[in-house]
């Protein structure tokens, strides 16, 4: 009873139900906030303290930014928000001054990407077939998921793809300018905020045990530093009874590859994921290729693996 007249209080003054139409339609920084509602940043901040510490908004740190989104368990907040008419002048303004500055900033990101001469989409930079991996990759997730966790999301393409089948998806990557085109891609498919992202360390990914019924690792691997660690971090946070999905390069010996874009391994074999698999308590199921194309890129994998029972140790 206590919670609830909490967030009842929290919700019931006309800046932060404001905040809170905005933020269950997407992750926004406060700087776009304060943007979108003409209020200072201090002013806005107080609001937005109120709404967390309630537990109707979820505060999520990116480098200098802080994205701010409804809370998981905020159902009050959503019920509250079906109540508010859609055509009220002031929430109509501020969706469509918050959708621009997301459009702006989404811009601003593919700008800086095309200067600095990146390719962040890496399968095409490689020459991999995007579309087979794509259709392995959902043919090895179960036809319906509740929670799905997408590590490496990139510019959010998975997401979008798995979307009807999930409760809610979630992407995380280290880039912010990755981090936001996918923002923008999910919004302006108006996949948020059942599909979204956020900045995360593959090695210590901010979630509890057993959080995701699905994981999938994607194209990371081959970049990492302790890939054994990387993916004993995804079981972590698996459901006893979920699955885990791992994409990456098949071992080749093609050192031009590696150096021309900076991998740090020569992609990898079955034995070296299914030891660690082993060693995070599962065992490798079901492996699929997807052949490079000829003369282009390498031969992709798909690892996965699914364990039933709670009783064996993670």
């Amino acid at each position: 009873m206590d919670e609830t007249l909490a967030q009842l209080r929290a919700a019931a003054e006309p800046t932060r139900l404001r905040l809170l139409a905005l933020c269950a339609r997407g992750s926004l920084c406060v700087t776009d906030l304060c943007a979108a509602l003409g209020q200072s940043q201090p002013r806005l901040s107080r609001h937005l303290k109120l709404l967390v510490e309630a537990g109707l908004l979820e505060r999520l740190p990116e480098g200098s930014n802080v994205y701010f989104s409804l809370a998981p368990r905020a159902d009050l907040a959503r019920a509250v928000l079906a109540r508010l008419p859609e055509e009220d002048p002031l929430l109509a303004a501020d969706r469509r001054l918050a959708a621009r500055l997301v459009a702006e900033r989404v811009r601003a990101a593919s700008e800086a990407f095309r200067v600095a001469g990146g390719d962040w989409d890496e399968v095409r930079a490689l020459g991999l077939p995007a579309g087979a991996i794509e259709a392995a990759v959902l043919a090895a997730l179960p036809a319906r998921v509740g929670r799905l966790l997408d590590i490496g999301t990139g510019t959010g393409q998975l997401l979008e793809l798995v979307a009807e089948r999930c409760d809610a998806a979630l992407g995380v990557d280290a880039s912010r300018d990755m981090l936001a085109l996918a923002r923008g891609r999910l919004a302006e498919r108006g996949l948020a905020p059942r599909c979204a992202v956020r900045q995360a360390d593959m090695y210590r990914l901010p979630f509890s045990d057993g959080a995701f019924d699905a994981v999938t690792v994607q194209m990371v691997l081959h970049y990492a530093e302790d890939p054994a660690a990387a993916v004993a971090e995804a079981v972590r946070v698996l459901a006893p009874d979920g699955v885990l999905v791992v994409v990456d390069l098949a071992a080749h010996g093609r050192a031009e590859l590696m150096e021309r874009h900076a991998h740090r391994w020569p992609g990898f074999d079955d034995a070296q994921v299914a030891g660690w698999l082993g060693v995070a308590g599962r065992a490798l199921g079901p492996v699929v290729t997807v052949a490079g194309r000829p003369g282009a890129g390498p031969d992709v994998r798909l690892w996965s693996t699914r364990r039933v029972g709670a009783a064996q140790a993670v």
